[in-house]
């Protein structure tokens, strides 16, 4: 993420107003005051602003009002219904986020530096992650943290997308890339699927299956909503409908159903250690092209907290084999 610019020499050239223009009263401008609009704009709603804000309706708009005084500029238009930041508004409210995000981490690296990595963290994981994650993860990262409350919850992707948006949530670990526009996505490892055939599969006497020419038929696979499922039908070249018999809730339940009913499906290779001898057997790996995701740890753009992303980071790799990360995260700290 690039550096930015607290204080910006001049918004666009059709606009006469800079902030550099009101130097003189800047100093009367408040980090309370940014917040109110940042809040403002985001629910382009006084009211509603307020209450977010923990401060009264009429408190609230008499600080925002003071601000657009000061600044000799009207950052919002009260004629519009929802309520709009004006041309320059959008400017100065975007500055604003700016200033407030390096203000946080300001206080982050005060507070580290006094205190030590103290904080409430809440992370997200996808039910197809979190079995191989989570039952070292915990031991390891309250070992070497222990001043980190840390809530873990097993979300799906959609949940979680919308609880990073909203604030519920801090950073979530799940399959990328997502391509959405407000989220910042650091890869941390890279994970190949392989295929569980039945030995009454005609599979059985392959050595290694093509992802172009896997067929839906026989195929068991996870429930709607799980991202596994959506990575399964991108590499598989039959898109012929089929009517499912029955659509798994988890990776277990998909095995056993091919031990005993035929036909295979797709697995990730972290689940490999979970299969016992004779399953292994069954394992077909999946070439032309390997079939490989991308597990990434994402958080919102205006995240802060540094250190605490690089804790869960190194928690990871302490878990995740060597060959399977990313390269930039062997070599490097995440840095925002």
């Amino acid at each position: 993420m690039s550096d930015v610019q607290i204080y910006p020499r001049k918004f666009h050239q059709s606009n006469q107003y800079s902030l550099y223009l009101h130097q003189s009263n800047l100093c009367d401008m408040t980090l309370q005051q940014l917040e109110y609009i940042v809040s403002v704009d985001q629910f382009r709603h006084f009211a509603k602003a307020a209450e977010d804000c923990r401060v009264t309706q009429p408190t609230l708009s008499m600080m925002v009002q003071k601000l657009e005084d000061e600044l000799g500029v009207k950052i919002f238009d009260r004629s519009k219904h929802p309520i709009e930041p004006t041309q320059t508004g959008v400017e100065i409210i975007e500055k604003a986020k700016n200033i407030l995000v390096n203000t946080e981490r300001l206080k982050e690296f005060v507070s580290s530096e006094k205190e030590g990595l103290i904080c409430d963290f809440r992370l997200a994981i996808i039910p197809t992650v979190a079995p191989y994650l989570l039952p070292s993860f915990f031991p390891s990262f309250t070992t070497k943290f222990p001043d980190v409350n840390l809530h873990v919850s097993e979300i799906r992707t959609d949940t979680i997308i919308e609880c990073i948006l909203s604030g519920k949530i801090d950073a979530a670990i799940l399959a990328t890339p997502l391509k959405h526009p407000t989220i910042l996505e650091i890869p941390l490892y890279y994970e190949k699927f392989v295929a569980y055939v039945s030995p009454t599969s005609p599979f059985i006497g392959e050595e290694s299956l093509s992802a172009v020419n896997l067929p839906l038929k026989d195929l068991w696979v996870l429930q709607e909503g799980h991202c596994l499922r959506n990575q399964i039908f991108n590499f598989c070249e039959d898109k012929t409908p089929r009517s499912y018999m029955y659509e798994a809730g988890s990776i277990d339940t998909l095995i056993r159903i091919v031990d005993t009913n035929g036909g295979y499906t797709i697995i990730p290779e972290l689940h490999l250690p979970f299969l016992t001898e004779e399953q292994k057997k069954n394992i077909r790996p999946i070439v032309s092209p390997e079939a490989v995701r991308e597990i990434s740890l994402i958080i919102h753009p205006d995240f802060v907290r540094e250190r605490v992303l690089n804790a869960v980071a190194e928690t990871v790799k302490s878990i995740i084999p060597e060959h399977m990360l990313d390269a930039r995260l062997k070599k490097f700290a995440i840095r925002l």
